[in-house]
């Protein structure tokens, strides 16, 4: 495959934060469009970065910056990070729907996100039902290439305390494989996997086969 260019949203969380370091050390872009809400930092100095500091809330106001041939989105927070299921449903579902619609409509291919186990726009769970949502309005779109990814307790070094989170990844390390935790690293080397692979169509990536994908 010839070189890419790469955009990911949510680099300085735990997983787009595993997500950059991947796609800086792969030798398939040649450029990767960071799109925050605050400057990075010193990694904004790497060769292949490219920095796009956005109101996510007007998004479409960028919307000529945003162009890639992959996309990377691990934007997310909790209702309690959020202060209500309203700003929740602001992060989780608006903006990266709106990342979604314009990074299609600029040309991109393949769009890889990072949903939730048990994501379903019918649940009874107000979390699992934004997540499922989320889902089914990228599946709408037709994108060429849209890759789902759906982990359970998310496992890593996090920069913010989320008490409750390291509660369910001890409790579920010996559970069953579906409910286990999944190390931030395995959700980003899937999601480049699966760019690499460009599948056509809709792939869904269960929290049980992440590590799998992972490796291939």
């Amino acid at each position: 495959m010839t070189q890419r260019t790469a955009l990911i949203a949510g680099a300085t969380g735990l997983v787009g934060g595993e997500c950059l370091r991947a796609l800086l050390a792969s030798d398939l872009y040649s450029k990767v469009t960071v799109v925050t809400r605050r400057p990075l930092g010193a990694i904004a100095d790497h060769a292949l970065i490219r920095q796009v500091v956005v109101d996510f809330a007007k998004l479409e106001a960028s919307g000529a910056e945003l162009t890639a041939d992959h996309v990377f989105c691990a934007l997310g927070t909790t209702i309690r990070k959020a202060g209500s299921r309203a700003k929740f449903r602001e992060v989780d579902f608006d903006f990266p729907r709106s990342l979604a619609e314009l990074t299609l409509a600029g040309g991109a291919m393949h769009f890889s996100l990072v949903s939730s186990l048990g994501a379903n726009s019918r649940s009874g769970v107000f979390y699992s039902r934004v997540k499922g949502e989320l889902e089914d309005a990228v599946r709408a779109m037709a994108w060429p290439s849209l890759c789902l990814l759906r982990p359970s307790v998310i496992a890593g070094d996090r920069q913010e305390s989320r008490p409750m989170e390291r509660i369910s990844e001890t409790l579920l390390r010996f559970g069953p494989a579906a409910y286990r935790p999944v190390p931030a690293e395995a959700i980003a080397r899937a999601m480049l996997a699966t760019a690499r692979r460009e599948p056509r169509g809709v792939v869904v990536i269960e929290s049980r086969e992440i590590p799998a994908a992972a490796r291939s």
